[in-house]
């Protein structure tokens, strides 16, 4: 009897399991779902209703100065290539190489030296105090030694800068996870084979974690991309492409607000937002297009 009646709460216990597996599993679709949808809508109604204002003329054609809201976004869109290539080209070797000590370098050198480790633990507390801090503070950063102290003036270089110092939070963070996340050991048996330090982490350690620092830089190009803060007051706001790393321009973002804000072209400013989504999409694919190479030529596929 006791046998039977324990078969048989063994038996609704998991049922219950079962049932309670199945209640969560939809519950995260349906969320998963629920989150997808909203992108989407979003993306599809920039794309469609900024698409009517979209041909190769508004494509092909520089904006016009002042308040008019004419012309197109030929030279916003090279102003924005640019901006992003100098800003990635400078933060992510620092970042990238901020986490690498941090994480693999960083914990054997803090076990003699207690300075070493105070300044290790400071340095981890202003990465994370950092990624919190709003982008105009950034901007104001910026403005304060680049444009203004150091004399770079209204330009790409001032802009690049105060953008590098906005996304290399980010950066350091998600390779720091990706270095983390490679098992302890990969490292041991490359060093019990004879490898170097430094030849585990280039041949061991960063081929298992580049997709998840190329996760890092494609955030930190959608940031760029996007951002408006920082580049208001380091960038300038001129509708010229740059000639040089020393004049200024404007972005898709800034302009986008310009027209939203300034001149009211609201038509022009929904095929702005819809080049800019496009843009931001091809990018990303494109980067991740050249990670999974870079990642199959690493592990020799």
């Amino acid at each position: 009897m006791t046998t039977l009646m324990s078969e048989e709460a063994t038996e609704r216990d998991l049922k219950m399991r079962k049932s309670s597996q199945k209640f969560w599993f939809a519950a995260t679709w349906i969320f998963g779902a629920i989150t997808f949808s909203i992108l989407l809508l979003v993306i599809g109604y920039v794309i469609i209703q900024g698409g009517k204002a979209v041909n190769w003329e508004f494509l092909s054609t520089a904006p016009k100065g002042g308040l008019s809201g004419e012309g197109g976004v030929s030279t916003t869109l090279g102003t924005t290539l640019y901006l992003v290539l100098l800003t990635i080209g400078i933060s992510t070797p620092l970042g990238v190489g901020a986490a690498i000590y941090l994480i693999e370098y960083a914990g054997e050198q803090s076990l003699t030296s207690p300075v070493l480790r105070a300044l290790i633990s400071i340095a981890n507390f202003a990465v994370e105090t950092l990624a919190g801090i709003p982008s105009i503070i950034y901007g104001l950063f910026g403005y304060a030694l680049f444009v203004s102290a150091l004399r770079f003036g209204w330009s790409l270089l001032s802009a690049s800068l105060a953008g590098a110092c906005l996304v290399l939070p980010t950066i350091i963070r998600t390779t720091e996870e990706a270095l983390l996340a490679v098992p302890d050991d990969y490292r041991r048996g490359s060093l019990a084979l004879g490898a170097t330090k430094w030849q585990t982490l280039y041949k061991v350690v960063l081929p298992a974690s580049l997709p998840g620092i190329i996760t890092g830089v494609i955030l930190s190009v959608g940031r760029v991309i996007s951002e408006t803060a920082v580049f208001f007051v380091t960038l300038g706001g001129s509708h010229r492409l740059p000639t040089s790393i020393m004049d200024g321009g404007r972005t898709l973002a800034l302009h986008l607000y310009y027209l939203a804000m300034d001149t009211r072209a609201f038509d022009k400013a929904m095929g702005t937002g819809a080049v800019l989504v496009v843009m931001i999409i091809l990018i990303n694919l494109a980067i991740d297009f050249v990670s999974r190479k870079l990642t199959a030529g690493l592990k020799g596929r």
